[in-house]
């Protein structure tokens, strides 16, 4: 970038340059970058959880676990024992609502049950009112 001001042709001066020198100005720009990144603040990539005291005398206890199991004709047993008919099922589960803290119930399908009977026990499970409900025995249905 220059700018030549009048002619040399009568003269013997050499012409004048008139160029701004960039040199300082692009030196004076890194010191002020290296400045600002020595200033910025490290980043740490964490999330800061106000989380309760450990209480180590505290032992945890075990569920209650309630397991409901469906056979491939329909059939539906609780804790391994046969049930006559869905009504009673029902009067299970509202037996597990009742409980203030209620116990888990695991349900596991036969893999050649039906989608209905399975359907027909989580929704019955879903109308009591259980909480903790849990399809259990998945590894069945893998290839």
């Amino acid at each position: 970038m220059g700018m030549n001001v009048g002619s040399s042709s009568g003269s013997d001066e050499p012409e004048t340059m008139l160029d701004v020198n960039t040199t300082p100005l692009i030196d004076v720009m890194l010191v002020l970058l290296v400045m600002l990144i020595i200033t910025i603040p490290i980043q740490l990539h964490s999330v800061n959880l106000d989380m309760p005291p450990p209480r180590p005398n505290e032992h945890p206890v075990e569920p209650i676990v309630h397991e409901v199991a469906i056979d491939f004709d329909g059939t539906v047993f609780w804790d391994g024992q046969a049930l006559a008919s869905h009504a009673a099922l029902e009067s299970k589960l509202s037996e597990v609502t009742a409980i203030p803290d209620q116990p888990e119930v695991h349900i596991k399908p036969n893999k050649l049950a039906e989608y209905g009977y399975v359907a027909a026990v989580m929704a019955s499970a879903q109308r009591l009112g259980v909480k903790k409900m849990a399809m259990v025995g998945n590894e069945q249905f893998i290839n």
